[in-house]
């Protein structure tokens, strides 16, 4: 397996290492890590959360779901959203990335296929050769705000198919899924008897709807829906995520136990942060708002910057840190150009390619500093 990790820097992140070397300062647009844009969850508030749960965890007894009052924490996140998961069916994960390798290892046998959107973000192909599994794209349609091609979708389920991945608010498109799209792919969930992997961590981040609409809503037969700290209250470092499982009884009963056994083996999410868990949702309400009115501000602003740009077009982005923009003409190219702009103005974003997307495309996000942002994006209109 270790070939398929040894490959060769690509040239934009050779030219972004060889300006770190020289210790050159560049603007990187690709980080979706807010804390480094001066959004930081307020400093009392963690320090008395941390402060409780390193009192309350003096003594280790650990609980493979996570602790319960954690656990609680999390249930009562979703029963304010209308959204009803004891805690016996939700589990802690030290982060997405965990969340997704523990999903894949749940639901696949090695060679055995999930469906995930294309565009997507990179990271779980490397997840999935961990896991041996297969990833099997369905197309996100880009002249229809990027909404799921469900003809593409359903092409791409075969025996072999154990679940489907939705990530709405999308990365890096900014794309959500109606609640009709959601109800399609109950559907045919149902149908197929197949498992939804719901990734909604940037559910507080929604720029034209109140809701979100969730799988976990529906009468699918298994959904396994993934949230944390890390985006949704700016506390990357604090490495809490989660898994609730909702569904049919007995596949949810199976579910849960089957990734009891696999937490058990690791134990892996920090006890002082299982337990600061309570005092920081309850600490959060003020911050969140005020930090959800920055992004949204942020992506305004980078729109309207957008929209004075000749060589690009975009479609607006509906939830999320992060906007795909086309490149516009005969001679564009998304590689030659986010290499200029590294080069030439030191600016790091992604081309398209990066995600597997069709025509010549950037990817950024604008949740940076307004000036910073502003200034960066009149560079576009110079590639």
């Amino acid at each position: 397996m270790a070939h398929q990790f040894d490959v060769p820097t690509n040239r934009l992140y050779q030219i972004r290492d060889e300006l770190l070397r020289k210790h050159i300062p560049l603007t990187d647009l690709i980080s979706g890590n807010v804390n480094s844009q001066g959004i930081i969850f307020p400093l009392s508030c963690l320090q008395k959360a941390m402060a409780a749960g390193t009192r309350t965890s003096q003594i280790y007894r650990p609980n493979p779901l996570g602790q319960p009052v954690a656990r609680q924490a999390i249930a009562r996140f979703y029963a304010k959203a209308g959204l009803q998961i004891p805690i016996e069916q939700i589990l802690l994960t030290p982060g997405t990335s965990m969340s997704y390798w523990y999903a894949f290892k749940l639901l696949a046998d090695a060679g055995d296929e999930i469906l995930a959107p294309v565009p997507s973000y990179p990271l779980f192909d490397s997840i999935a050769a961990l896991c041996g599994v297969k990833l099997i794209p369905y197309r996100l349609r880009e002249a229809a705000r990027w909404e799921i091609d469900f003809s593409s979708m359903e092409a791409a389920i075969t025996s072999r198919t154990k679940a489907i991945v939705l990530i709405s608010p999308h990365n890096p498109t900014g794309a959500v899924a109606t609640e009709e799209e959601v109800q399609v792919i109950a559907d045919m969930a149902t149908h197929r008897g197949l498992a939804i992997i719901s990734d909604e961590v940037f559910s507080s981040f929604l720029f034209n709807r109140s809701t979100l609409p969730r799988p976990a809503m529906t009468k699918a037969p298994l959904v396994i829906t993934m949230n944390g700290l890390s985006k949704m209250l700016a506390l990357p470092g604090m490495k809490i995520g989660w898994m609730a499982i909702s569904g049919e009884k007995a596949r949810v009963r199976t579910a849960t136990k089957t990734l009891e056994m696999i937490s058990d083996t690791f134990l892996p999410v920090n006890e002082p942060a299982q337990f600061s868990l309570p005092e920081i949702f309850k600490g959060s309400t003020v911050f969140q708002k005020k930090y959800v009115a920055i992004v949204q501000n942020r992506m305004a602003m980078a729109m309207d910057s957008l929209k004075e740009i000749l060589n690009v077009s975009f479609i607006r982005p509906e939830g999320g840190f992060f906007v795909t923009v086309r490149l516009v003409g005969e001679k564009a190219d998304e590689e030659k150009a986010t290499e200029y702009l590294l080069e030439k103005y030191r600016i790091l974003v992604h081309p398209g390619y990066f995600y597997d997307m069709e025509g010549q495309h950037v990817v950024f996000s604008f949740v940076s500093r307004p000036g910073v942002l502003r200034s960066a994006l009149k560079c576009l209109s110079k590639i």
